[in-house]
């Protein structure tokens, strides 16, 4: 009869044997010493702790980093009587650390320094903060210049199925996002995939599609660098994190939610740059340029931006502050979050418990603020503090979630706020959205349809300065070039209509009026409505019709 020996099995037998026997000593050299023992290979590894430390020194020092909780940090050692051991320790113990030392087996400490291969060049700390190097950071955005960069890439490291491709991904999706200057990140698990997406001016755009085990390992490493739990699944969650990238601090709103093939996960960019536009470049008209800058500089009142979510009130929000910041004026800003710091600016972050916008309003008008900023105004409570505030020589600026200018009155009325008091303290509503600006670069220029001319010449027909419409209807049509990521547009413009509180607005005002007979009152001030506006824009080529169509309704 044949003996057959398998050397595998073997093998396998003898290495677990000489594990089994190194702990052993290990546990034994730990009652020898008076330490606590430890196998690591058991236990969860806090990649804050390993981070500490680099991997040479930790090698070199024969001991690992493996927990850390505040300013409690704890040390696996192999012979607390090294001496390379003892001065790393103490370092850390002069930095303010409270150090825990543990007696591990080598292979407890190999099994931790594995960890330092999935760091890549992403860094993740204590603070919810992940750090992209700058020489990542510059090396991701010099080569990728399009979407279709990000895309290759992607589909590279999830072939590669390397340790570490999750930090890889993370990466090129985040700095890619920045490269081509997504507002948000999308992952949508399918049944079978996952698809990625960004929003590039203002529409989302398909980036890539992978496997659900990339996204759960995903999923995972953004839910702890977000604050989020990760044994919650059947409900919604919301956190945040920050990127380190080009000497300053990006912050990244999480939202994950519960879906039909797993949870949905959207990663909003709130990047300082792009909130960062002056006045003269929001695209607000003349006419109406001048007006704002007249109410802006007023001692009190209110002066509100209403729209839809995405539609650009904060950035003009923001640029009018800048407008009017001066070392004589005294600005406090209640946000949620804050999207851009100010220099010389009091800005405070309010949340839904403690520090709410009622609450915040109310406090900040004990500061004595010349001009007072609230994100946004969306309760009675908040209505009545702002609108009392900006009777009482304040100037207020908010915004609020309606559909056009004149519709923020009824939207005041219904919140409690009293019709006679809203025509006290208003100063201007003002309405906008955000339309995609056609490429530089591959425009095409043509004459308008008979169609589309007798259209554009209705909704122009109300116009009051008909030097404002040009003589011959023409219209651009996208393209696409490499310039453009083949789409057509190159960044975005806003489109704007106000109402400004008059005699015939106030006298309406007291009669429970509707959007309509507000709209109706606000005609003779001869200002652009937003589809007005938008026609124009497109006549000249900033913009086009289909477009423009997507974003406001042409009546």
């Amino acid at each position: 009869m044949a003996v057959h020996f398998d050397e595998d099995k073997q093998d396998k037998k003898l290495q677990d044997l000489r594990s089994r026997e190194e702990e052993e000593l290990a546990e034994l050299l730990a009652e020898r010493y008076g330490l606590p023992y430890l196998d690591l290979t058991r236990m969860p590894i806090n990649s804050d702790a390993v981070r500490l430390l680099p991997q040479g020194e930790a090698e070199e020092a024969k001991l690992a980093l493996f927990d850390v909780v505040g300013k409690k940090l704890k040390a696996a050692v192999l012979s607390p009587k090294n001496p390379r051991t003892e001065e790393v320790l103490q370092g850390f113990r002069n930095k303010g650390y409270a150090v825990s030392a543990f007696m591990v087996s080598k292979n407890s400490l190999e099994h931790v320094w594995a960890r330092y291969k999935d760091f890549s060049f992403a860094k993740e700390s204590a603070a919810g903060v992940v750090d992209i190097s700058n020489d990542a950071i510059e090396k991701v955005l010099k080569e990728i210049k399009t979407t279709e960069d990000i895309k290759t890439r992607v589909n590279a490291v999830i072939a590669e199925q390397k340790t570490y491709h999750i930090s890889r991904l993370l990466e090129i999706m985040l700095a890619g996002a920045l490269a081509v200057g997504a507002s948000d990140i999308h992952f949508e698990p399918e049944e079978a995939y996952v698809r990625l997406r960004y929003r590039l001016d203002g529409v989302l755009t398909d980036i890539a599609s992978f496997d659900r085990k990339t996204f759960l390992l995903l999923l995972s490493r953004l839910k702890l660098i977000s604050g989020l739990k990760l044994n919650l699944k059947d409900t919604s969650q919301d956190g945040r994190f920050s990127i380190r990238a080009g000497g300053g601090d990006i912050e990244i709103r999480t939202s994950v939610l519960p879906g039909a093939y797993g949870e949905s996960l959207v990663l909003r960019i709130l990047n300082p740059q792009t909130i960062n536009v002056p006045m003269e470049e929001l695209g607000v008209e003349p006419a109406l340029f001048a007006v704002l800058e007249r109410e802006i500089r007023k001692p009190n009142g209110m002066l509100l931006t209403t729209g839809p979510t995405g539609s650009g009130k904060t950035t003009t929000l923001y640029a009018f502050l800048r407008k009017i910041h001066t070392p004589d004026v005294k600005i406090i800003t209640i946000e949620d979050p804050i999207e851009y710091h100010l220099p010389g600016i009091v800005q405070t972050q309010a949340d839904h418990k403690n520090y709410t916008f009622a609450s915040g309003l109310r406090a900040a008008l004990r500061q004595d603020p010349d001009v007072i900023m609230v994100g946004e105004i969306r309760d009675s409570e908040t209505a009545d503090i702002a609108v009392n505030a900006g009777l009482t020589g304040h100037l207020v600026l908010s915004t609020l979630h309606t559909n056009d200018a004149a519709g923020a009155f009824p939207r005041l009325i219904d919140l409690g706020v009293n019709p006679k008091i809203i025509s006290s303290a208003v100063n201007v509503v003002l309405a906008q959205r955000l339309v995609r600006k056609l490429c530089g670069v591959c425009a095409k220029e043509r004459p308008a349809t008979p169609e589309e001319a007798a259209r554009l010449s209705a909704i122009l027909a109300s116009v009051k300065r008909r030097e404002l419409v040009p003589a011959e209807m023409k219209l651009k049509d996208p393209v696409g070039c490499a310039a453009c990521n083949g789409t057509g547009y190159r960044g975005r413009i806003g489109i704007f209509e106000a109402v400004l509180m008059t005699e015939k607005v106030d006298e309406v005002l007291n009669q429970n009026p509707s959007e309509r007979e507000i709209a109706k009152a606000s005609e003779e001030q001869g200002i652009l409505t937003m589809p007005q506006d938008g026609v124009l824009k497109a006549l000249r080529g900033v913009t086009s019709l289909p477009e423009l169509e997507r974003v406001v309704e042409l009546r």
